[in-house]
């Protein structure tokens, strides 16, 4: 099986998924990340490693959907609930503009009275005071609470919020892309299906998307073999994502609880995403869950970008998981593993070679 995998892609053809499970859960890890190495470094011949200067700002932790597996959220109720004043956002963006970032990633809860023109007032401030700062911003899983709060179709509010100043819709709540899985650790989220739909809308509209994958829960491997290939298939259709980020269940204090995935496990997660999507340019490592050691080790197993500097973390640090780094360390991280440090924007664009 070994050899028929290497020979299609050799030969650049697509893997199906029983040849993507044989990898996942028979193959040694060595060999899938050596295989994942080749693709990269065909896709990516430079030797650049990309990363881009963000801040992740969380505008509310008040949510309806309570996912089993998160420790961020709050009822509306709760001593520690909020919801962030367009004046305290706005002065979070001004330190990430003073510091040279370019992209505003926000995310927060379903809050309950959060409807479309709140965001679209705070959007348009922020474009107005920095219009250099790429807003890549709220989850499917919000755009289809927002849409439903403010009595709109999605594509409406989609549309909308674009109009305001939204130019990239992350990939935040797809943990697993299969709906037994979803019903399990996160039963009042958005199914697998209206991730897409949002997706594909965002695409439609000339926006570009990231995809990501939360794994180390309650899946099985064939689970994630899915995952991997419902993404190529969105991508095969419409081609708006930018890059895949796969990232490990954080367990501490959350309802779901458990065990997360290990080392070897998450690499060759992220080796397979970076076999199985042929088709999707960018796979970046999660030094966020991993920490700055497993991420360099990771651009050895497929992945081509460090992701953000996220000068703010609040959610993954929520279940006791804070790695922090800086610019000059994820600088660092790439030129110690002999790679090329670039800066990049939203879209991947290059904006600095180090």
């Amino acid at each position: 099986m070994l050899k028929q995998i290497q020979r299609k892609i050799e030969e650049r053809k697509p893997l199906d998924r029983s040849e993507a499970l044989w990898l996942l859960t028979r193959a040694d890890l060595l060999a899938v990340g050596k295989m994942a190495d080749g693709i990269r470094r065909v896709r990516h011949p430079h030797g650049r490693v990309t990363f881009v200067v963000d801040r992740n700002v969380n505008y509310t932790n008040i949510c309806q959907s309570q996912c089993r597996f998160c420790a961020f959220y709050r009822a509306a109720e709760a001593d520690d609930a909020y919801v962030l004043t367009y004046e305290t956002i706005l002065a979070k963006v001004a330190e990430l503009a003073d510091r040279g970032g370019t992209q505003l990633l926000m995310q927060g809860g379903l809050h309950p009275d959060l409807k479309i023109d709140w965001f679209e007032e705070l959007f348009r401030r922020v474009k107005a005071e920095f219009p250099a700062v790429q807003i890549h911003s709220l989850s499917p899983a919000e755009v289809i609470h927002i849409a439903r709060l403010s009595g709109l179709s999605m594509p409406d509010c989609l549309r909308r919020l674009q109009e305001a100043g939204l130019e990239s819709v992350p990939g935040g709540g797809a943990e697993v892309l299969v709906d037994e899985v979803r019903k399990e650790i996160s039963p009042n989220k958005i199914g697998w299906r209206d991730w897409a739909a949002v997706m594909e809308e965002a695409h439609g509209l000339g926006m570009r998307t990231t995809a990501t994958m939360m794994f180390g829960s309650r899946e099985r491997p064939e689970d994630i073999v899915e995952h991997l290939f419902r993404i190529r298939e969105i991508q095969g259709r419409t081609g708006g994502f930018t890059a895949f980020i796969p990232w490990t269940f954080q367990p501490g204090g959350t309802e779901l609880g458990g065990e997360t995935a290990t080392g070897v496990e998450y690499l060759k997660v992220l080796a397979l995403s970076r076999i199985v999507l042929d088709n999707v340019e960018n796979i970046q490592a999660s030094w966020v869950t991993q920490g700055a050691m497993m991420a360099q080790v990771a651009l050895f197993f497929g992945a081509n970008d460090l992701g953000g500097t996220m000068l703010e973390e609040n959610v993954v640090a929520a279940a006791g998981c804070s790695f922090r780094l800086s610019t000059e360390e994820i600088i660092e991280i790439a030129r110690g593993a002999g790679f090329l440090p670039a800066k990049r924007n939203t879209k991947y664009e290059i904006l600095e070679i180090y």
